[in-house]
């Protein structure tokens, strides 16, 4: 038997899959790696601690197995998005934590930014909004707050990268600097239709080029691992940031096709075709894949908070021991009672993308109580995703578009929330045999690229059907319960000033 290794590097934890010639999924590793927030809305992490998980997730992985790399045909690499190292090239050492992608620092810059009027130039480049979501600022900051980061940099002795690139970095001993067009596309310093690095925005901001990696296909060669990592240098030839990698999971092939991944944040992308479409919802106009030279396009709307409101409630509020325990609360809940809570712990995302405000409960009464918290904190995954596909709807008007919308994701093993999406979208929503669609878009990719894995029309017909949830709420109490979520977010907005 041979395998694909698949890395998925995520924001809480690294993990890896073997995934054998069925594409099915024969073991998994998984490590947790310690959250860093120097100040309110800093997020960081300690690359080494990316790497260090990364590497040996990988090695129990195939002690789990049972195998040996002999028995790996190639390797893929899927990675939370947006999250910015620099590193010494001679060392290999980061030179500063990773800012990640949740992390805000850099709002007030991105301000200054918009208020020269430069939106629409960053915007029409690179398919972004001017936002410390994304890598550029992040990139600059750090370059202000080091030693002679400029001078450095310009001098070749500096390299940035997201954090497939430094992982491929870090894999390879320091012989490919390379990312995929995913990934680029997500720093927003990359000029999705011209398919390279925007020289005109690395001026604005002050990035010196030289620090900037390749951009390959998803599918390509990003050079072989050391030997001695894994016993045998492997090739690595699939890469894809991680929302990307799971609407290649999902099997998002034709435009018109919509997923949506509901981990830490919650992302939904609409595949566009061969044409980028501009959105006038704020919503992200991305690359969802680029094969052979050319990208597919997509529509993107990020929420910040999806998963991460169930692990508030159990590691800030204390209200449950276990996520699972969530939906078993949420259905305690008292009906007569309809609170609502915007889970806006880092700003809102889209379609608001307002980086100042923060979360807010309405509703309360004498009588509310965990039950009622967790309800209205599942409820707001649901309010956000319509939210989203709204905007989608009115940016993508194509009568072959689908309605159906595909999950995957942690919390899309949870029936209570993703009938709840059902109810309050009206929209079917189907949820796949195979869950790990982030690491299988990955594995896909890697194994494609090699000759092992079947092209993508075979390998959409091999997608499985778990579970379809059907709406059942009626249209009355649907409108009337968003109608509220809208008045309670605008209110928020409003309080943050």
């Amino acid at each position: 038997m041979k395998y694909i290794l698949a890395i998925d590097q995520g924001t809480t934890s690294s993990r890896a899959i073997l995934f054998d010639e069925s594409l099915k999924t024969v073991a998994i590793a998984q490590e947790e790696f310690p959250q860093i927030f120097p100040r309110s809305g800093w997020v960081e992490h300690n690359p080494e601690d990316l790497w260090a998980t990364t590497a040996g997730t990988c090695r129990s992985v195939m002690e789990r197995a049972g195998i040996s790399a002999d028995d790996i045909v190639s390797l893929g690499i899927t990675n939370q998005r947006e999250t910015t190292v620099v590193w010494d090239k001679k060392t290999g050492k980061a030179v500063f934590n990773a800012i990640v992608w949740q992390d805000r620092r850099t709002a007030h810059y991105c301000q200054k930014l918009r208020e020269k009027g430069l939106e629409s130039l960053f915007s029409d480049r690179t398919g972004l909004l001017i936002d410390p979501y994304f890598s550029a600022t992040k990139l600059r900051w750090i370059l202000d707050n080091i030693e002679n980061g400029r001078k450095r940099a310009k001098a070749g002795e500096l390299l940035f990268g997201t954090i497939d690139c430094f992982l491929i970095w870090k894999l390879t001993g320091g012989k490919t600097h390379a990312t995929d067009a995913t990934n680029a596309a997500r720093t927003m310093l990359y000029d999705i239709r011209k398919g390279r690095w925007s020289s005109t925005i690395c001026e604005y901001l002050d990035i010196p080029m030289e620090m900037l990696p390749v951009v390959k296909d998803s599918a390509d060669e990003f050079g072989f691992t050391r030997a001695d990592l894994f016993g045998k240098a492997l090739p690595i030839l699939g890469v894809a940031g991680d929302q990307q990698a799971a609407t290649i999971g999902q099997a998002c092939f034709e435009p018109g096709m919509l997923k949506s991944t509901y981990g830490t944040g919650c992302f939904a992308l609409l595949n566009t075709g061969q044409n980028p479409v501009k959105s006038n919802n704020r919503l992200l106009t991305t690359i969802a894949y680029q094969l052979n030279g050319k990208p597919t396009y997509a529509l993107e709307g990020s929420i910040f908070i999806a998963g991460a409101v169930v692990q508030w409630l159990r590691d800030g509020l204390k209200l449950v021991r276990e996520a699972s325990e969530a939906q078993i609360l949420a259905k305690k809940a008292d009906n007569n009672q309809s609170i609502i809570m915007v889970p806006a712990f880092t700003g809102l995302g889209a379609p608001y993308w307002n980086a100042e405000c923060r979360g807010a409960v309405f509703g309360l009464t004498r009588n509310s109580g965990p039950a009622e918290f967790a309800r209205a904190a599942l409820e707001s995954v649901g309010f956000q995703t319509r939210d989203l596909l709204e905007a989608m709807h009115s940016d993508w008007q194509d009568e072959q578009g689908q309605s159906v919308l595909r999950v995957d994701g942690g919390m899309s093993a949870s029936d209570w929330s993703m009938q709840f999406i059902a109810d309050i979208i009206g929209a079917e929503v189907d949820r796949p045999k195979v869950l790990e669609t982030t690491a299988l878009g990955a594995a896909w990719l890697a194994g494609m690229k090699a000759g092992f894995y079947p092209e993508m029309q075979d390998f959409s017909k091999k997608w499985a059907l778990d579970k379809t949830f059907r709406p059942t709420m009626d249209e009355e109490e649907r409108e009337e319960k968003y109608q509220r979520w809208k008045k309670a977010v605008h209110a928020t907005i409003d309080f943050s000033g």
